[in-house]
């Protein structure tokens, strides 16, 4: 009979039993998953346990192996301990009751929940797995136990074998010949390096459901370290890195970027168990044969036990995750690897570099033959390069280079190694879905000159390959030659953008002498619709990829890429050409420990460690940023903006750029009138009366008077003086938890502020009423009179302050509460305030800094919504689309109240490129139908997000209009305790998945959605997708 048909079958009632017989406990079971043994959960009052039933053909010698590592780990307190019967054995023979032929184990229980169960696999967590199991082997290096010398179908060192003698039970013929490769390639390249590895005692299966995390703490730290490892049931003497090879194929699983989660087990080992360069080299083709042998063994183990799911666990995870695996070139998953060690990413890079170093001055120039030349600035923040890619096209961008070039008096145009850029646009340079990271990183140095240039070897070399590459934004024709140090290191020298002519003048193996002509520039028909140029890349392994290898890398994958590619700036012969731009000497480490010179190239911004370090020291303390990692902002179009890396990230927080970021009507007219004119309102100007018309023409009777300032909080400053000059009193009327701006005015009427840290209360002059919330407050949504009930409060508030003092000066508030909690308020609402404060004398200021020019779809400012029409109405934020306005508009009466002898003027109020930016948002709005797709797509956004609330109940309550949109989230439906600390880690949950959303609300528990209006619905479908998932992990 086989292993699987040895495997006990008792049921929870027997477990019970044998726990209060055996071991003298009272106690509920529970099974638990086990490939050909049995295991229970026991649960004794506070206690907890696992019962392990052994197969009947288990070896007790090897059970009492099993015993004996656990007592040599205990230290650790990485596993569970054994605790003996009520005779004092630590394994017991089950009675004739329950067959007679099964040892049974009694083990502590180790608090925490299995890694496979885990949503989020941070690069801390899998640094910790390595490391912990690091530990675990480091104490098993010096334990040994001849019954772990076995002959086991598990043992990583005899996978190939089993690979072998299984797969034919493999009935899928395609994952069948993925598993054939895998046994293929590691006998060819890993087969004779894994038998000379040392070998030791290991656990043998650290896969994810034998890993625990802990489960308590804060959303952040919860599930992001190791508390244990359980089943040691595959202990077994082998080779050493196997045991990392099997927790990395696991936790590789389902990745969205394997290696990188690879590397960060593999950091986290070797720190605690420092590896061997052989052992690195063996890794990447171990972690496949760990996969293939699962597949195999699944295969032959499925056809004895049909029904038994848990021997399936990893398979449709391992058919995705394989075929991924097996196309990766395994050169550069041993160059991720051994990065992660703190290694060069080859054995040959530094020399090779220091090489070049020494003879660059016998180098021949690539192009040209000296004279002026000038630093290309392509970066994703370059102003060169357009946010719009449609600009960036053939022939806008030859252009501008071109311009710049000649601009300084150059004859060649210099692109640095290392930048980031956002031109790389086409599928090329895109993952596989759109959520994964794309290249960005340029490996190679661009010279930019004339199509037909001649393009010549730096030194002596032999045509390695070339082809056309003819695909969008691919190389074009390319051409690769080889070279050799005076020690003999290869290396290679890559070309591409060619002429297609210069393909017919090589053959694979023709050598090249220095300054040989190799080929010429080519022009953007055949050069990949590139502007004019030659990408030269040094290369010290190709990874067999040929002309395919890859001249952009993405970002996070620069260290590794940059040590197999490094800088070529030396093989330029830039000594030959004078910079004529700003340029400085200097020196940066390389990833593979090497220096290198690079004049005149800045190679990177600084990072925004350095960035934040600088900030913190040079402005206030208490300038808030955004996220727990901050994002180094260098670019916006649209609804996106782009870091310095020019990673993409889905703006739906920021309503500021209304028409979106960079508009190209808005940064036109700003731009063309700043090279006119900038003044201010002392002058007659035409641009400010055409503005105030058409603002006006956008607003009801009788708001027909215009005051111009630069923000919204000098516009609120502004509103009140003039409702206190018209009705010469001072008490106020705002809402709870409102924020109007931070001069000193606005902050006493702003209860965020006034009562929040730092605040002193509200004035005597100030009046809070309760937010009209219909979720959370007394009158809910359902309630048609909630407007009404809600509004009782300020009808009351106005009546007491008239009966004291007289009078009121007004009531502000914004029209749809965003500070609030992204707050739409219930119909009749302001009808009854409005009416009441006018009853007092008072008037009635509408706060539109963040709702208005049809934010909210249905209407162009938010207190249309409510039907009413105030006294004074204040505008901000997206009405310049981020360039600093600010608006007041009010009656002609109340202008004439505050025209009462004292002058009002504004510097830059109403200034001339103020107001040629604020008619192109109002052209944009007319021309571009913002509006409606704010309507639509909100509508759309709001099903989705109200479909998400089904599924998770974190989610309390989804409101909004248009894009404005409020998700509340609480930790109870009844109670509705606010889930502050949950919010916080989902917008920075979403920061880390590339959309940016933040949180409002009294308990800062409410994710606001205001983004900027182009915000579609390919967009919302994104956002939903990725909120769901992220709130799946709080679950």
């Amino acid at each position: 009979m086989t292993v699987l048909q040895q495997a006990p079958s008792l049921t929870t009632s027997d477990a019970v039993a044998i726990a209060r017989e055996l071991y003298g406990l009272e106690a509920s079971a529970s099974p638990l998953t086990s490939e050909r043994d049995q295991n229970f959960a026991l649960v004794a009052g506070e206690r907890r346990f696992v019962l392990k039933i052994a197969n009947a053909l288990e070896n007790r010698e090897l059970l009492e192996a099993q015993n004996a590592a656990l007592s040599r780990l205990a230290p650790s307190g990485l596993c569970s301990q054994v605790v003996p019967a009520a005779t004092g054995e630590q394994i017991v023979r089950l009675p004739a009751t329950w067959g007679g032929r099964h040892d049974v184990r009694l083990l502590t229980w180790i608090p925490g929940v299995p890694l496979g169960a885990v949503r989020r696999h941070t690069p801390a967590l899998l640094e910790d797995l390595g490391r912990r199991l690091g530990e675990l082997d480091r104490a098993l290096a010096t334990f040994d136990r001849p019954a772990l010398h076995r002959d086991f179908h598990w043992d990583l060192a005899r996978g190939l074998e089993i690979v072998r003698e299984r797969a034919t039970f493999i009935t899928d013929d395609g994952l069948r010949a993925l598993v054939d490769e895998v046994a293929r390639t590691f006998a060819r390249n890993d087969g004779a390096r894994v038998a000379a590895l040392r070998r030791s005692m290991i656990h043998g299966d650290a896969n994810d459901h034998n890993v625990l995390v802990n489960a308590a703490g804060a959303p952040f730290d919860r599930f992001q370290r190791v508390t244990g490892f359980i089943d040691f049931g595959d202990m077994v003497h082998s080779v050493t890195v196997a045991d990392l090879a099997i927790a990395i194929a696991y936790t590789a699983l389902g990745k969205r970027d394997t290696l990188a989660a690879a590397a960060a087990v593999v950091r986290g080992f070797h720190q605690a168990l420092p590896l061997t360069e052989d052992e690195v080299a063996a890794l990447f083709g171990l972690v496949k044969l760990r996969l293939a042998v699962s597949v195999a063994v699944a295969a032959d183990q499925q056809r004895q036990r049909p029904g038994d799911g848990y021997l399936t666990i990893s398979q449709d995870a391992i058919r995705t995750t394989l075929p991924r695996l097996v196309a990766m070139p395994p050169r550069f998953a041993e160059a991720t690897f051994r990065r992660a060690c703190g290694w060069p990413a080859t054995h040959s890079s530094a020399a090779i570099v220091r090489w070049i170093e020494r003879n660059r001055e016998s180098f021949a120039p690539v192009v040209g033959d000296g004279g002026n030349a000038a630093i290309v600035d392509l970066s994703v923040g370059s102003p060169l390069v357009s946010g719009d890619p449609r600009e960036n096209a053939e022939p806008l961008l030859s252009a501008r280079i071109d311009d710049a070039v000649r601009t300084v008096g150059a004859r060649v145009g210099i692109g640095r190694y290392g930048e980031a850029r956002g031109l790389y646009t086409s599928p090329l340079f895109a993952g596989a879905t759109d959520a994964d990271e794309r290249r960005t990183i340029h490996l190679g140095v661009d010279l930019f000159a004339p199509s037909g240039t001649p393009v010549r070897a730096p030194l002596a070399g032999v045509v390695h390959a070339f082809g056309d590459n003819a695909g969008p934004l691919d190389y074009g024709p390319v051409a690769i030659l080889g070279h050799s140090t005076d020690d003999g290191a290869a290396f290679f020298t890559l070309y591409g953008h060619l002429t297609r002519e210069s393909l017919g003048e090589l053959r694979v193996g023709q050598r090249v002498q220095s300054g040989e002509r190799i080929g010429a520039i080519g022009s953007a028909g055949v050069n990949g619709g590139w502007p004019p140029h030659v990408h030269l890349q040094l290369i010290v392994d190709l990874l067999d990829l040929a002309r395919e290898f890859p001249g952009v890398c993405r970002a996070s994958e620069r260290d590794v890429w940059c040590g197999l590619s490094p800088d070529p700036t030396d093989l330029v012969g830039l000594d030959r050409f004078r910079l004529k731009a700003e340029a400085t000497t200097h020196e940066r480490d390389q990833p593979d420990g090497s220096s290198s010179r690079t004049r005149g190239f800045r190679l990177q911004a600084e990072d925004r460690l350095q960035i934040l370090h600088k900030r913190r020291s040079l402005l206030g303390p208490n300038l808030s940023l955004a996220y727990r990692d901050p994002v180094h902002v260098v670019r916006g179009w649209m609804q996106y903006l782009y870091d310095e890396t020019g990673r993409r990230y889905l703006d739906a927080y920021n309503n500021v750029p209304h028409v979106g970021h960079s508009h190209s009507s808005v940064v036109g007219a700003a731009a063309e009138q700043m090279r006119v004119l900038n003044t201010n309102t002392r002058y007659l100007h035409d641009l400010v009366v055409e503005y105030g018309a058409r603002l006006t023409s956008t607003l009801p009777d009788p708001l027909r008077v215009c005051y111009f300032v630069n923000s919204g909080s000098e516009a609120n400053e502004l509103a009140i003086r003039l409702a206190r000059a018209h009705t010469k009193r001072r008490d106020l009327i705002v809402l709870d938890h409102a924020y109007h701006g931070n001069t000193t005015t606005l902050v006493a009427i702003s209860p965020y502020k006034f009562n929040g840290p730092g605040g002193d209360g509200a004035p005597d002059w100030v009046h809070v009423a309760p937010l009209p919330d219909d979720y959370r407050g007394p009158f809910k949504r359902h309630d048609p009179d909630a407007g009404a009930k809600y509004a009782r409060a300020v009808v009351d508030i106005a009546g007491t302050v008239r009966a004291r003092t007289g009078g009121l000066c007004g009531f502000i508030a914004e029209s749809a509460p965003s500070v609030g909690g992204q707050i739409i308020l219930p119909p009749g609402y302001m009808d009854a305030v409005y009416r009441a404060v006018r009853a007092a004398g008072g008037v009635c200021i509408a706060d539109e800094v963040q709702t208005a020019l049809g934010r909210l779809g249905r209407h162009f400012y938010a207190f249309e919504s409510q039907h009413v029409v105030p006294d004074i109405v204040v505008l901000g934020k997206p009405i310049g689309n981020g360039h600093p306005i600010g608006a007041v508009i009010t009656t002609p009466a109340i202008a004439a109240s505050f025209d009462n002898g004292m002058e009002f003027f504004s510097t830059f109020g109403g200034n001339t490129v103020s107001c040629a930016a604020g008619l192109a948002v109002l052209d944009v709005l007319a021309r571009e139908p913002l509006q409606e797709r704010a309507r639509a797509v909100g509508d759309r956004l709001m099903a989705r997000l109200e479909d998400v609330a089904s599924r998770r109940h974190a989610i309390g309550d989804v409101r909004g209009s248009g894009l404005f949109i409020g998700v509340e989230l609480v930790r109870d439906r009844e109670s509705l305790e606010p889930a502050t600390a949950e919010a916080t880690y989902v917008v920075n949950r979403l920061r880390e998945e590339g959309i940016l959303l933040g949180t409002e609300g009294p308990s800062s528990n409410v994710l606001k959605i205001r983004p900027p209006m182009p915000f579609n619905e390919e967009d919302a479908d994104h956002l939903t997708r990725t909120l769901d998932r992220v709130l799946d992990e709080l679950e």
